[in-house]
């Protein structure tokens, strides 16, 4: 069974960095487009990036310009580089296939403060 196990979230200041990891076991990777998703509380979950097997990315519009996700295939690895993040950035973190067709993990909580 595919699981994904999402990292490296904590509390930062507005204006600040963090970079989360996402650790897949067997290949889907490789095999699959990736993308990290958030949800705030009282709010839905939503899709914040994508990165296809090819390596084509698409990031939401509120993220545009200071998120980055690339992949490291051979650690069966996604990461997200997130930077000059906002409060509005607040929420947990999942990492999944672009179509959600893993089990959710647990996420990584990220607190962006003002």
């Amino acid at each position: 069974q595919v699981q994904l196990v999402e990292s490296g979230g904590g509390l930062v200041q507005a204006g600040g960095s963090l970079r989360l990891s996402c650790a897949a076991s067997g290949s889907i990777i490789s095999r699959n487009a990736m993308a990290w998703f958030r949800q705030a509380p009282g709010n839905k979950r939503e899709l914040v990036a994508a990165v296809t097997t090819y390596g084509t990315t698409r990031y939401s519009d509120s993220v545009y310009g200071r998120f980055t996700i690339f992949l490291h295939s051979a650690k069966n690895t996604v990461y997200l580089e997130m930077s000059s993040l906002k409060p509005e950035d607040t929420a947990i973190y999942y990492c999944n296939t672009l179509l959600g067709s893993i089990t959710w993990g647990q996420g990584t909580q990220v607190t962006v403060s003002s």
